[in-house]
């Protein structure tokens, strides 16, 4: 019963996450405040609504700055594509290069996400986390296949990417406690 119910708080996780990331640039944000929750849950530590948001009103006050970045990665990311499809030479690799420069960001800003505290730096986190996500490949994968449940979930079922958000938070999250422990 005890894994069943770490189960439904990851669901339920995704669903604040969700609500909590939908000005979009709030979504690092979220997502440490929802790891956080995750974590002091499986630690039997006092975990509400009310923690979540006294984490989410922490972690956004500079964590906004991280959501902006990364759209603006994202957008980026879009226009090297747009000309790649132009035919311009070397286009291919320039594309393959900006989509796995672009998956590196994203896993290395969850993992700096699952291991926001209040006190800790967005920047610092961020290098940490890059570091991590380069040197620990297999961790890298896991929360890649992660987000491959979300897509796969959205895509049979637009209202199911919103609970799984929770499951990448968790795996970002055993990810790094994995790391720690080794």
């Amino acid at each position: 019963m005890d894994r069943f119910g770490a189960f439904a708080e990851c669901l339920l996780t995704g669903v604040w996450i969700a609500l909590a990331s939908l000005p979009l640039i709030t979504l690092p944000a979220a997502l440490a405040a929802g790891s956080r929750h995750l974590d002091r849950h499986l630690a039997h530590e006092a975990s509400g609504w009310r923690e979540f948001t006294a984490d989410l009103r922490a972690a956004v006050r500079r964590g906004w700055l991280v959501g902006v970045a990364g759209w603006a990665a994202l957008a980026l990311l879009l226009a090297d594509l747009a000309f790649v499809r132009a035919g311009l030479p070397g286009g291919a690799f320039v594309g393959a290069v900006g989509v796995i420069a672009l998956f590196v960001l994203v896993v290395a800003g969850l993992r700096a996400s699952a291991n926001w505290r209040p006190d800790a730096s967005w920047r610092a986190l961020l290098t940490q986390a890059v570091r991590r996500t380069l040197r620990d490949p297999a961790g890298s994968l896991v929360i890649v296949c992660g987000f491959a449940v979300v897509a796969a979930s959205g895509w049979f079922s637009l209202p199911l990417a919103a609970p799984t958000l929770g499951m990448v938070a968790a795996a970002a999250l055993a990810v790094e406690r994995r790391g720690a422990a080794v």
